[in-house]
């Protein structure tokens, strides 16, 4: 008696429900090495920012209170006593009716306690100063821990670290940290079918593997480090031996299950026998690429894909793609760019599946590219993709919906 091949799980099933403990070891890294890194621990300012008073504006620092009153048609006049030199901590102190020349940065001198923009004043000589604004005390001051505060947090744990980071970090002194060390992804393609891409002279029935390609690219973008394990013949013997020899080395594996029923069922029965707790689930309800198959073997996850390149293109950016980030340390999810638009003709869809439908933009409307499952055409052509939730049974023309756009 045959056994039933599928055990099937929602999207939404995958996504809450399949959370691997495996996380990558953690390293310490420079500062001008960490952009695209994951932060492995809450990192916080060991000092003030920045650490002094400083001017806002180009101007002069001056007491507020002298100013109080001020207009152009009845200026106040200052005693101008010198420049405060950049970079330097200054000598000079700001009396009542005195003022000083200050630059954007400047250090703002004892006795003031603002400063007022060039552009309302005027140099009536040498010495003096004429105002034309009246300010408040506090105007165009940065205090000594406006940006941060001693022991505030710089970075959270499990947050992508950005240019922006890398400044802030600097300027707080802090050179090294410690980040999530980048998942090792061990990609293996099987089938009798498979040949290299770079082959010739294909033979009736043979076809190039476009999924390493593919996954490999994938797996750059979202911050792994690819291994092709090349393309092994559909042999329990010899895909057990590949399968021992990545999950040695690798934080997340990553299989071309095949296209048939029988090489999938050869590729589920190894994993099965690698190690507990073994296949998770055996067939996700989305379209393209039900025959996805999950497991996890001595700590180590595996996902299964299936052996169309576009149906394996699909499920790995929606479940993959995330899985690899967790692994990796990541605690936000990823959020797709995404536009709102019309819809150009009906898209029909079964009632319980997630139906994912690729779509070009064209003047305003989401025109669907209709496809079977192993057509990479329709994914190179596409502008984005439409998610068609599993309780509905399609979508009618000129419906509003959320494309999701491809990078």
């Amino acid at each position: 008696m045959k056994k039933e091949f599928f055990s099937v799980k929602t999207v939404a099933q995958v996504q809450n429900d399949f959370r691997p403990q495996r996380r990558t070891a953690v390293e310490d890294i420079s500062l001008h090495t960490g952009v695209g890194r994951v932060a492995s621990k809450a990192i916080l300012s060991p000092e003030d920012l920045p650490g002094f008073a400083r001017s806002a504006v180009d101007g002069y620092a001056v007491k507020a209170a002298d100013t109080f009153g001020a207009s152009p048609s009845l200026p106040s006049p200052l005693n101008l006593i010198g420049d405060i030199p950049m970079g330097e901590e200054p000598r000079l102190v700001i009396k009542p009716g005195t003022a000083a020349a200050i630059a954007t940065g400047g250090v703002i001198p004892s006795g003031a306690d603002a400063v007022i923009m060039v552009e309302h004043t005027l140099l009536q000589s040498a010495n003096t100063l004429e105002i034309f604004k009246a300010i408040a005390p506090g105007e165009a001051v940065v205090r000594a821990n406006e940006d941060i505060t001693a022991g505030s947090l710089i970075l959270n744990s499990g947050c992508t670290i950005r240019a922006e980071h890398l400044g802030l970090l600097a300027s707080s002194g802090t050179t090294s940290f410690s980040v999530f060390s980048q998942p090792r992804v061990s990609i293996i393609s099987t089938g009798d079918e498979l040949v290299a891409p770079h082959s010739t002279n294909l033979s009736p029935g043979q076809i190039r593997d476009s999924i390493t390609g593919l996954v490999t690219a994938l797996v750059q973008k979202s911050g792994g480090i690819p291994i092709s394990r090349g393309i092994i013949p559909d042999n329990p013997k010899y895909l057990r031996a590949e399968f021992e020899e990545a999950l040695k080395t690798s934080d997340l594996v990553v299989v071309s299950a095949g296209s048939s029923v029988g090489e999938r069922d050869i590729t589920a029965e190894v994993i099965n026998s690698l190690g507990k707790p073994g296949i998770w689930c055996h067939g996700i309800a989305i379209k393209p690429g039900k025959p996805t198959l999950l497991a996890e073997c001595r700590d180590i996850p595996i996902i299964g894909l299936p052996g169309n390149p576009a149906s394996a293109l699909v499920v790995f950016k929606l479940i993959g793609i995330p899985l690899l980030r967790l692994i990796g340390g990541h605690t936000k999810p990823l959020t797709p760019a995404t536009t709102r638009v019309l819809l150009a003709r009906d898209i029909p869809s079964v009632a319980g599946r997630l139906d994912v439908v690729q779509v070009k933009l064209v003047k305003g409307h989401a025109e669907p590219l209709f496809a079977k499952s192993s057509a990479l055409s329709a994914l190179a052509q596409a502008d984005g993709q439409i998610l068609i939730p599993e309780e509905a049974s399609g979508l009618y023309e000129n419906t509003e919906v959320t494309v999701e756009l491809h990078e």
